[in-house]
């Protein structure tokens, strides 16, 4: 992609599944890439596969001390930020009625609030720079309702209206932007199907399964590079037409 070599862009959630894959595709680019990921053990087997980043930092992004300790780290090992990329999400599948406040607070914290503080401090160094791209990770489950995951279709609709309400805000400087991915088959993914599971769910897909973490890098990469200026202030579907007939592809 045009214009994204030399790029200072740092990913949360980045040591494992969909994040892993941006990583990877950021690096190809030939972008300096830094990442926040609360799994000490993930982040030691990737910086052992990718020597090259510029840093990996043990943080969790739902607390909002540590996250600004990290952008301070980042200032330090980046010098400045072109590209911040929104990713780090958790989920728990249960029914609504058995969710307990801890554990609502727990994907919230995550999924929205870490999106809040990391795409603050961004956008407060892009500002101070000139500019940049926050690219945050939505999901088609903020647009549809989802059995037993109310918690996390909650925070991912949250962050689809933030993301609208940031671009507004931080144009023309910042461009901002989410992505909606469907079904990604990931390890957290795998974790929680049985292959009968998924077999159901690839049959719904008008594409027949599920998607690779490398496809939804690549629209990470084509999102914050050069070739799409004009792309801001909305969600980015890419769901293999999942939702595209409405109630006839459930």
């Amino acid at each position: 992609m045009k214009g994204l070599a030399g790029k200072r862009v740092v990913v949360t959630g980045g040591a494992s599944g969909i994040g892993a894959a941006i990583v990877e595709r950021f690096l190809d680019e030939g972008s300096r890439v830094a990442v926040l990921d609360r799994d000490a053990a993930a982040n030691r087997a990737l910086s052992q596969r990718h020597p090259g980043l510029a840093g990996v930092l043990a943080v969790d992004v739902s607390d909002a001390a540590a996250v600004d300790g990290a952008f301070r780290e980042l200032d330090r090992i980046l010098g400045g930020i072109d590209v911040a990329i929104n990713n780090a999400g958790i989920s728990i599948r249960h029914d609504f009625l058995d969710i307990t406040p801890e554990e609502w607070r727990k994907v919230m914290g995550v999924d929205l609030d870490g999106v809040f503080y990391v795409a603050q401090q961004a956008a407060r160094r892009m500002l101070a720079a000139g500019g940049g791209v926050i690219l945050n990770m939505g999901s088609t489950s903020g647009m549809n309702g989802y059995p037993r995951y109310a918690d996390y279709d909650a925070a991912k609709a949250g962050v689809i209206e933030l993301t609208r309400t940031m671009a507004l805000e931080l144009a023309p400087r910042i461009r901002v932007v989410c992505v909606c991915p469907g079904y990604v088959w990931t390890p957290m993914q795998e974790a929680e199907y049985t292959p009968e599971m998924k077999a159901a769910v690839d049959a719904k897909i008008p594409l027949r399964r599920h998607a690779r973490p490398e496809e939804i890098a690549a629209l990470y990469a084509f999102l914050a590079s050069e070739e799409a200026p004009y792309i801001t202030g909305h969600p980015v579907i890419i769901d293999g037409g999942e939702i595209a007939g409405g109630l006839a592809s459930r």
